[in-house]
């Protein structure tokens, strides 16, 4: 039932006869139910767009009516208390995060554990009665039921599959998934992926951190839900997207502090990967998000682990260790002006090695998408047990087989091939696996395999000399292929720790090879395999800044600044001469119109309006119900240009003055009008496909444009043509019209938004013909912005009491004062003002203030600029 801006139901100056309505109004305002009458494109993202930020007066605010209604009586006080309470949601949002963290860390210990040492103890009785397959059997049960839950879980909410590092940096960059930051989302993906760790996927549980802690950003300061709808308060703060988007940087920057204990890598992160803009404030209150994650979970593990509160021992989920030689060798050193070289060499493999794992990754997305995901729910849950029963029994099998049995020794031998095992911290030595060894020997395949991952880490990291070359090379070609292939499936999963562990094997394998083939005794192996760990992460991801920052604050040694920038600089540079990052990669797939940093220089060729679109759906200041409607219940526009026709006559002007003349000749031969662009593209074949537009230009190619003594104007003011489509969006342009008919110059006079629209109608904001606008009630912002962020959808809306011949007048609510830009201007500049404003919508207007097209997100896309420079080409 709609209402009237006081609260209470329908205004009555809205209501009608229903009596006096035709069939095409009825249908229009939703009276009858054929649903199939309605066609509607409902998955656009430009309907899912955010609208732009704002802090301060440094990005795009919509000024209008409601705005100032709203914010001009806010004294200095209120507007401090305001920052105040942004600060305690802040810190809230980092120590929930941090809790997330503790929830997951905690229980993936306890199922790890309690797998490990029921399959251990039943290898260990299996070894001498010869029943290995009974363990088999026991590891299989423990892990085909932790990943069946997950799988269970990803069927409930969808988009909680994968790391959600994808998902997140789209809604940053200003896009909006259905469903990301749903409160049903952070308890799949939190509860999902402790079971996919647990289940011994090759996944990890640090990505998706990032996805938890945005989700508890954006749904915190709402304080309210749509899982738990019995639960709302009365909070009348931050109901704005722009707000929105700053909570979920925190806690998307949280979740980073949170997984690798690196505050300020997670600040850096939400900088760099995540948000199309930025500023000062921000970063700030981001900061401190993270530090309150970051201490939050350091505060409770410490005390949970070793009983110690306040000790502050474990920042994060993944921590490094410490990275040191031992006091008895004198000529290790942790790294030296001669290993950069090799790091350089790591840098160029690891990026090699991560195109391949993109491109291989890349293939099977697709092969999903064609073979898996258009089949019933039902196979997904399938695809991934069977990985999960390929991954154990490989994992199995390898440890059996492959593994080497090393010997433990007391005292350290010169070769440097074993280590006393007094040098090393209680952590690496209690996760030596002896398995299928004799006494005083272990399994070094099994100590990789049969262990957490963090633990696997340690070992490659702090170990020395217990892992032969032939072990690492098997490790290493299992663990890539079987992570490429897990990577995608239907669970909740994270890329950092199995690339990290990929690559950390893939660098002791290095320093391996050093030590033996060319006699480098001064390398420390812990150092090569954080170098190849970075390699390999950052040719897989080509993160570059936030990356380095993560690293160093997870090993907690400045000293690797230098080596990691410089390794994963190059290992970026190499990768992207092949194919995009991991997740660049999943964005496309998706077909999300994300928009990169800049635009290459040769976009410059490129103007405005090469790259606009002409054809507008626009609303007039003073609009009837029924046009309303239809405009929104047939297109998915996010905003509407508010125009005005321009209905001119200047042919007295001309007969006048010469002067005069002279200048409306210049204008009418070099402004570009809408008619003018669309019949340039018709002809050199740049009209947009699949639209009913072009086939109307087409037919209209070879039309001849009238004399130019005769007036365009007056002659459309003579055919007495009825408006289209906003007036009666029952009725079509005539066949006979020309192109200037099609596309009539309109007088731009600003944006307004569809859910702005939509709350007009839902609560009867009209007024009659036979009454002036004034009478029309007025909504202040708080009524506006009630129903953010879930504003009711058109095809949803009892309408049945509005009477279509009501008008409705936008004037109030539309943003008067967006921004513009010329038809002339270089697409490098539409693109850093699109990027630099976090705008959603850019009007292009003429020299006279006509609207001649507009800009969305859509056509700064890399595609679609591409698509244009190659048409431009073409035409020269």
């Amino acid at each position: 039932m709609a209402r009237c801006g006081c609260g209470a139901r329908l205004c009555c100056c809205c209501c009608g006869e229903r009596e006096s309505r035709t069939p095409e109004e009825l249908t229009i305002l939703g009276e009858t139910h054929e649903e199939e009458d309605e066609i509607l494109p409902r998955k656009d993202y430009e309907l899912w767009s955010l609208n732009p930020p704002s802090r301060k007066s440094l990005f795009l605010r919509c000024f209008h009516f409601t705005f100032f209604f709203f914010f001009n009586p806010l004294s200095k006080q209120k507007t401090q208390r305001y920052e105040a309470v942004k600060w305690v949601l802040v810190f809230a949002i980092g120590v929930c995060t941090g809790l997330v963290g503790l929830f997951v860390d905690f229980f993936v210990r306890l199922f790890t554990q309690l797998k490990f040492q029921v399959v251990q103890s039943s290898v260990e009785e299996c070894t001498e009665k010869g029943c290995l397959a009974l363990s088999l059997l026991e590891l299989l049960g423990f892990n085909l039921t932790f990943v069946f839950l997950a799988s269970l879980l990803v069927l409930i909410q969808p988009v909680a599959a994968g790391s959600g590092i994808p998902e997140i940096k789209c809604y940053l960059n200003g896009v909006k998934v259905p469903g990301v930051v749903r409160l049903r989302t952070v308890v799949c993906k939190a509860t999902g992926v402790l079971f996919s760790v647990a289940g011994g996927l090759f996944v990890g549980k640090e990505g998706p951190m990032i996805h938890s802690g945005a989700v508890v950003g954006a749904g915190l300061p709402q304080f309210q839900s749509i899982s738990l709808r019995k639960i709302q308060f009365n909070f009348p703060y931050f109901r704005s997207d722009r707000d929105k988007r700053d909570f979920v940087s925190a806690g998307a920057a949280a979740g980073v502090a949170a997984a690798f204990g690196a505050p300020i890598g997670g600040t850096l992160f939400s900088l760099e990967e995540g948000s199309s803009f930025w500023n000062q404030g921000l970063t700030w209150k981001v900061l401190f998000c993270s530090m309150a994650a970051t201490f939050t979970l350091n505060f409770f593990r410490s005390g949970i682990q070793f009983g110690s509160w306040g000790s502050f021992q474990l920042p994060g989920l993944l921590n490094f260790g410490e990275f040191k030689c031992s006091e008895s060798d004198k000529k290790c050193h942790l790294w030296t002006a001669v290993d950069l070289g090799f790091f350089i060499l790591m840098g160029i493999v690891g990026g090699l090695l991560g195109a391949t794992f993109n491109c291989l990754n890349k293939r099977l997305a697709k092969y999903r998408m064609r073979n898996v995901h258009p089949k019933p729910k039902l196979v997904r849950v399938l695809e991934s047990l069977l990985v999960s029963l390929t991954t154990t029994v490989v994992v199995f099998v390898a440890s059996m087989v492959l593994g080497e049995c090393r010997q433990m020794s007391s005292s350290r031998h010169s070769g440097n091939d074993t280590l006393s095992l007094q040098d090393i911290s209680e952590d690496v030595n209690s996760s030596i696996k002896t398995f299928f060894c004799p006494n005083e020997t272990y399994n070094d395949m099994a100590t990789l395999f049969f262990n957490p991952q963090e633990s696997a880490i340690l070992q490659l990291f702090h170990q020395d000399g217990t892992f032969s070359p032939v072990t690492l090379s098997l490790f290493f070609l299992l663990y890539f292929l079987l992570s490429c292939w897990t990577y995608g499936i239907s669970v909740p999963s994270g890329l950092f720790v199995p690339s990290l562990l990929c690559g950390a094997a893939f660098g002791r394998l290095v320093a391996n090879l050093l030590k033996s083939y060319i006699g480098l005794d001064h390398i420390y192996s812990g150092t090569f395999a954080l170098i190849g760990a970075a390699a390999f992460l950052g040719g897989v991801v080509r993160m570059t800044i936030s990356l380095t920052v993560i690293l160093i604050e997870s090993t907690n040694e400045i000293t690797y600044g230098l080596p990691i920038m410089i390794t994963l600089m190059v290992a970026k540079w190499t990768g992207d001469f092949f194919n995009k990052g991991i997740y660049d990669i999943h964005v496309n797939l998706r077909g999300v119109p994300l928009l990169e940093w800049e635009t290459g220089v040769e976009m410059d060729k490129l103007r405005a309006s090469d790259i606009m679109e002409p054809n507008l759906t626009y609303v007039y200041p003073h609009t009837r119900i029924q046009s309303l409607v239809s405009i929104l219940r047939t297109t998915v526009h996010h905003a509407f240009p508010v125009v005005t026709e321009n209905r001119g006559n200047e042919r007295e002007f001309m007969k006048g003055n010469q002067l005069i003349s002279n200048n409306i000749k210049f204008k009418k031969s070099s402004i570009l009008t809408r008619a003018g662009e669309q019949r340039k593209r018709s002809q050199s074949m740049k009209s947009y496909p699949s639209s009913e537009l072009r086939n109307m230009c087409d037919e209209h190619i070879a039309t001849e444009e009238p004399p130019e003594k005769e007036d365009l104007l007056q002659q459309m003011l003579e055919r007495r043509y009825t408006p289209y489509p906003n007036l009666y969006p029952d009725q079509s342009p005539s066949e006979e019209w020309t192109m200037e008919e099609r596309f009539r110059p309109l007088t731009f006079h600003g944006l307004i938004l569809r859910s702005q629209l939509v709350t007009l109608l839902d609560r009867g904001v009209c007024y009659s013909e036979s009454q002036s606008s004034a009478s029309q009630p007025r909504l202040s912002h708080a009524e506006m912005s009630e129903d953010y962020p879930r504003y009711p959808d058109i095809h949803d809306l009892d309408l049945t009491l509005l009477n279509p011949r009501m008008i409705v007048d936008v004037t109030p609510y539309m943003n008067p004062s967006p921004f513009t830009v010329s038809p002339n201007t270089h697409v490098s500049q539409v693109f850093n003002l699109f990027r630099t404003m976090g705008l959603r919508h850019l009007p292009v207007v003429n020299a006279v203030g006509e609207v001649v097209g507009i800009i969305t997100r859509h056509n700064l896309t890399h595609e679609f600029l591409q698509a244009r420079l190659r048409q431009h080409y073409q035409t020269i």
